[in-house]
């Protein structure tokens, strides 16, 4: 993703939700400083995990459990949203890629993450403006990632695109030469979210519907 394509839609996305960009930048300049050589995936793997390849992009969605068991899993690669990669590891898939900001999951879900790194998962980690905690809290416990940003990218902290989780990894299979996408456990247009998960339910939807998949 060019980033001067990008920042206009995260200008608008910033204005709608009335959010901070020095909040963002701050967080990504925090985790920017847990990277180390040792603990930072390339790019180089993830193209590998994707270019070329059909993948099921899994939302966490209530339908995701359901509609899971209708698809052969073992003809995709799996990028999963967040908790998404918890339900997958109960059904005994481990995600090849996982994009998470570690926000919005219960513990258990994130150890469930941390396990799906240990047995290979790609993990992408996103920092925004009200997630430091938790990077503090569980980063260090992952034994390597990929850091992103919604904000300018700056040295190996990168913008693949993409807002929340589940758009986020629509924009990373189009950025990394996915030869098709298929979406599992979304539902853009669920009645029972809080008014906020909705407006980014909204935007999921207009992100996506961008890239034409």
């Amino acid at each position: 993703m060019d980033f001067a394509a990008w920042e206009p839609i995260y200008e608008r996305i910033l204005e709608d939700f009335g959010f901070d960009r020095a909040g963002d930048e701050e967080a990504a300049r925090f985790l920017s400083c847990m990277l180390t050589e040792k603990n930072t995936n390339s790019l180089s793997e993830l193209k590998t995990a994707i270019y070329g390849k059909p993948v099921l992009v899994c939302g966490n969605a209530p339908k995701l459990r359901s509609e899971l068991s209708e698809i052969d899993l073992s003809a995709f690669v799996i990028i999963a949203a967040d908790g998404a990669a918890a339900v997958l590891m109960d059904t005994g898939r481990v995600p090849e890629i996982i994009c998470t900001d570690l926000d919005g999951n219960s513990e258990a879900d994130i150890e469930k993450e941390i396990l799906a790194c240990e047995q290979g998962s790609i993990v992408l980690i996103h920092a925004h403006g009200d997630n430091i905690d938790k990077l503090e809290k569980y980063v260090p416990r992952f034994k390597r990632f990929i850091a992103t940003t919604q904000a300018r990218p700056f040295d190996k902290v990168y913008n693949f695109g993409g807002f929340s989780d589940g758009d986020r990894c629509v924009f990373v299979a189009k950025e990394f030469g996915a030869k098709n996408v298929r979406l599992a456990g979304f539902d853009f247009e669920d009645p029972e979210v809080n008014p906020i998960k909705k407006k980014k339910l909204k935007w999921a939807k207009e992100l996506i519907g961008i890239l034409e998949i």
